[in-house]
This record gives structure tokens, sequence and C-alpha cells, in this order.
């Protein structure tokens, strides 16, 4: 009796068949990208001198520390996280002109005209280095809030639309009246005693 002989497989194609799918996967598979936040660095320093030393007005800094409990105290005075957003408002603005906040004065801003704008102010943050990470966006989400609360209420005086929805040149002059200041210090190690809270 013959032996019956199996026919083998060609695999000569699978290589081609994976490589197919593996490219489909790829293609159709959506990859999560990561999100940051919106920050214009300074310019580079050109020359190696030690920079000078800017005498800056207190009224002018907001001073905004958290510590590695994620607390967060604002010019000495210990605060929530949601009250963030109107001090950082009242300080950015200083709507009644009060002489503990930012000193005020009249510019010329093209499409609005003469207003009264804080155009010394500096909104400093500084985060320990335990701080989390949930703590340090919430913070940052709360600062980016004020600024932009503050430009709709304005563009919504001055154009009758929203900030989002002005044209280039109109952003441009709102961003004149409230340019966004936040200047972030390196981490330190305050551990629980910045803040104020233990």
């Amino acid at each position: 009796m013959k032996k019956r002989e199996i026919q083998e497989i060609n695999a000569s194609s699978m290589a081609d068949i994976s490589f197919l799918l593996l490219i489909f996967f790829l293609v159709t598979t959506s990859m999560a990208t990561d999100k940051g936040l919106f920050r214009t660095l300074p310019p580079p320093v050109e020359n190696k001198e030690k920079p000078k030393d800017i005498d800056v007005n207190k009224r002018n800094i907001m001073l905004v520390l958290v510590n590695s409990n994620d607390k967060l105290m604002v010019n000495g005075e210990v605060i929530d996280v949601t009250r963030l957003k109107e001090k950082a408002k009242e300080f950015i603005a200083n709507p009644s002109g009060n002489p503990d906040l930012p000193e005020k004065e009249v510019v010329d801003v093209p499409l609005i005209g003469k207003y009264s704008v804080t155009t010394k102010h500096v909104i400093s943050l500084q985060n320990d280095r335990g701080t989390s990470y949930q703590a340090y966006i919430a913070v940052q989400n709360e600062l980016v809030a004020a600024y932009s609360e503050l430009r709709n209420e304005l563009s919504l005086s001055k154009f009758q639309r929203k900030y989002a929805e002005l044209t280039d040149e109109e952003q441009s002059a709102v961003k004149t009246v409230y340019p966004s200041k936040i200047s972030e210090a390196e981490p330190k190690n305050y551990g629980q005693v910045a803040g104020g809270a233990q």
C-alpha cells in the first residue's frame, strides 16, 4: 500500500498578510495625544552677564504658593482653590482702584480707546516639589480661567461678542487690556510649612 503524501501549506504569503494587518491596525488605531499648558517662554539671554535685579512694587505681585500637602496660599492668606479665580480676577482688574492691588494707568487701546489698565501686574506661582500634579493643574486652570472670564466680559461689553468670536485685531486689543502675566518659579522644597498649612 502506497503512503499518502500530506500537502504542505503554502506560507509564503503569510508574511505579507501579517504586514498588511499590522499597517491596518496602526492606521485605524487612535493614539492618545499629550496635552499641556500653553506658555510663552521668555527669549534666551544673549550674554552671560548676571541679570540686574528689578525693583518691583509689592502691590503689583500676587504671590501664589502651593505646598506639598496641596494647600494654597495667596499673598499670605490660606484659601481654597475654588476662591482663586475670583481673587485673581480682582487682582488683575483692580476694578475699585484699591491701593493694595496693582497700580493702574490709562492706556490708549486700539479699537477700544482710553482704558484704565494694570500694566505692571504679575501673578507669581511657586510650587513645592511634593505638590501633586492634580493640584498644580487645578491652580493653573483657575488662573487661566480668571484671564478668560475678564477677556470675555470686556469683549461682550465692547464688541457684543465673546472673546473667541472676535477678529484677531479685536482679540489683540482685549489682550492689551488683560495680558496674561503668570510667572512660574522653579519648584522648591517648602515641605509642610509653605502655604501656611500643616
